[in-house]
């Protein structure tokens, strides 16, 4: 269900363009008079997120809640992401410049993070010289950038830039760029960055030393992370979690998840709280060694400590599962607990039941998807079709097939439905990428 069932979108956008500051109404509201408070940011959040893949009625949604909720950074943040997931630039730098007094910093990393990951660099440099206008062009803007260009495999660009940087820099640029590194899978680069980073004087933190780890781990060297985690106990480095997190994932790829748990008892032990990335950590090896009772056991560990689990949580069993009334009991369990599934969880539900040639759970899957008032993406219709072809129901899959051109998705070629190419582009198409499942 819409968490906010009274809005009804108009079938045109025309009447709400150009977007005004604050999300705004039809006419400007006097600084003094703030609409009233009918909703809270959360359920907001939630439904803009709900039209991530309809960015029209996003828009109509923010318009019509401006008279009853103050945006908030996080709402604008969240709303010029959703106007970049489908190249619409131009629009979402007029909000921002309409945003009063000023648009928050997260506004700006929203929009660098769409640029970027759109491959954008040259728009997003130009958005960071524009900030000026804004009155926030200024070191901790610059890392934004950086931090944009490195999570989205512009590293490269990244490190020339930061040849003749704009304003001095400090550890936490040199640990964006070797993130950057990591990301992109260049090992050796890495290796050098690293000992490039000691010739410079650079004064590594924890935070540089976290990263090290998670590259020597995803390297396939975890030995090696946990020969650098030895090395920062015997220099009485104290770990935070992030850090601690990055262990307890190479000692279950090197020595077994039963390591991995000896270890997160000993952070307890050391006064270091868990947090929800930590279960999913241990709750993702013990799935993935096939041991799932246990999984479930660390789930009801993660409640008693205060954590709720997250979409990520629940991945990890989903993609271990093999017994349909399990996921769907599973499925139904996260969503009444108030974890709201993404649409990649849908989509990923749909192509297992599919493949195992269930369809009535596709179709389960699929009405839930429609009352949690999300809009299906390409990925999404693409599952319920291929489920539908392989049994045979060819009418009703070029029923889909035709509401995705209709929706400007892009379906996949079908020889069953006569498709020998694709029949249509659309940014909507491109989906953002996901972080590796146990680092959000």
């Amino acid at each position: 269900m819409n968490p906010i069932a009274g809005f009804r979108p108009s079938t045109s956008i025309a009447k709400v363009l150009p977007i005004l500051s604050n999300g705004g109404s039809s006419s400007p509201r006097p600084p003094d008079q703030a609409p009233a408070t009918d909703f809270d940011q959360d359920t907001v959040l939630a439904t803009l997120a709900s039209y991530s893949d309809d960015w029209q009625r996003a828009v109509e949604f923010f318009r019509w809640v401006a008279s009853r909720f103050l945006h908030t950074p996080a709402t604008h943040a969240l709303f010029v992401s959703i106007l970049g997931k489908h190249f619409e630039f131009s629009l979402a730098w007029s909000h921002i410049l309409s945003i009063r007094p000023s648009p928050d910093r997260s506004v700006l990393r929203s929009h660098f993070n769409r640029l970027t990951a759109a491959h954008l660099v040259e728009d997003a440099l130009d958005a960071f010289w524009r900030s000026a206008d804004l009155g926030l062009h200024d070191a901790t803007t610059f890392s934004l950038l950086i931090d944009a260009l490195c999570d989205h495999r512009h590293v490269i660009e990244a490190a020339e830039l930061c040849k003749n940087p704009p304003f001095p820099m400090d550890t936490k640029i040199y640990n964006m760029l070797l993130r950057g590194w990591l990301r992109m899978g260049w090992w050796s680069r890495c290796r050098e960055f690293w000992e490039e980073m000691d010739r410079m004087g650079v004064a590594k933190d924890l935070h540089s030393y976290s990263i090290y780890m998670d590259i020597l781990s995803k390297s396939g060297k975890p030995w090696k992370a946990i020969k650098l985690y030895k090395e920062m106990r015997s220099r009485n480095i104290v770990l935070d979690v992030v850090a601690y997190n990055i262990v307890i994932q190479a000692l279950g790829m090197s020595e077994g998840v039963d390591r991995s748990i000896t270890l997160y008892k000993e952070m307890i032990e050391r006064g270091c709280e868990p947090n929800v990335v930590t279960f999913n950590t241990i709750i993702k090896l013990l799935c993935g060694d096939g041991r799932i009772n246990e999984g479930y056991a660390f789930l009801e560990q993660l409640r008693r400590k205060g954590c709720e689990p997250n979409v990520i949580t629940y991945h990890c069993f989903f993609r271990n599962l093999n017994r349909p009334k399990e996921i769907l009991w599973l499925f139904d369990r996260m969503v009444k607990t108030g974890c709201r599934p993404r649409m990649e969880t849908y989509t990923m539900l749909m192509k297992k039941f599919g493949r195992w040639g269930f369809l009535r759970p596709v179709f389960i899957v699929w009405k839930a998807m429609e009352e949690h008032g999300c809009s299906p993406d390409a990925f999404a219709y693409n599952a319920l079709i291929d489920a539908l072809l392989q049994k045979g129901m060819v009418d009703m899959a070029r029923k889909y097939d035709e509401e995705m051109l209709a929706k400007g998705l892009s379906p996949k070629p079908r020889k069953e439905l006569g498709t020998g190419g694709l029949k249509a582009s659309s940014s909507a198409a491109v989906v953002s990428d996901y972080d590796d499942e146990c680092s959000e």
